[in-house]
């Protein structure tokens, strides 16, 4: 069945959960066809907190794999929304 996600991260401490979410995206980036990182910067700061959202391709098992690792590290908070392509014309 066709089928889209996009999940949504919102990261609490980029300096410290940074590190074990990059290296999880880097395992599962066959998945990921589309990503968006948003943090607030300034001349004087960094923002601690981030939203990453991506758009997943391949295998759902796979997805749903990446998301349980990325919901296991602590200081990240985890979202998707799921369309099922199948059922375009049944709203």
């Amino acid at each position: 069945m066709p089928e889209i996600r996009i999940i949504g991260l919102h990261i609490f401490d980029r300096i410290r959960e940074a590190g074990k979410t990059q290296e999880i995206l880097t395992k599962y980036g066959k998945n990921i066809k589309t990503r968006f990182g948003f943090h607030e910067l300034s001349v004087d700061v960094c923002s601690r907190e981030g939203i990453i959202i991506l758009e997943m391709v391949g295998n759902p098992k796979d997805w749903d794999k990446m998301e349980k690792e990325i919901n296991e590290i602590y200081g990240v908070k985890v979202k998707k929304m799921d369309f099922d392509l199948a059922n375009l014309n049944n709203k």
